[in-house]
């Protein structure tokens, strides 16, 4: 997860929850994503974590682990 998204090109939504499974954003997120003012998409960033637990998916691997690999 960088400062500006939340965005790690897992891009599938889950079809039960409505969330991407690599972000944890709603389609109506990502879309307006870049429309947003910084406090917009940090107040949005904030919730993801809770948000995927909450919907009962898999949680994205740290960015350590993501980075590792490349």
């Amino acid at each position: 997860m960088t400062n500006d998204t939340p965005c790690i090109g897992v891009c599938f939504i889950d079809p039960k929850a409505k969330l991407c499974l690599g972000c944890g954003r709603t389609l109506h997120e990502i879309a307006h994503w870049n429309g947003m003012n910084s406090s917009a998409r940090r107040a949005i960033m904030a919730t993801l974590h809770q948000r995927m637990l909450d919907a009962g998916l898999p949680l994205p691997p740290p960015k350590a682990e993501r980075s590792a690999g490349t």
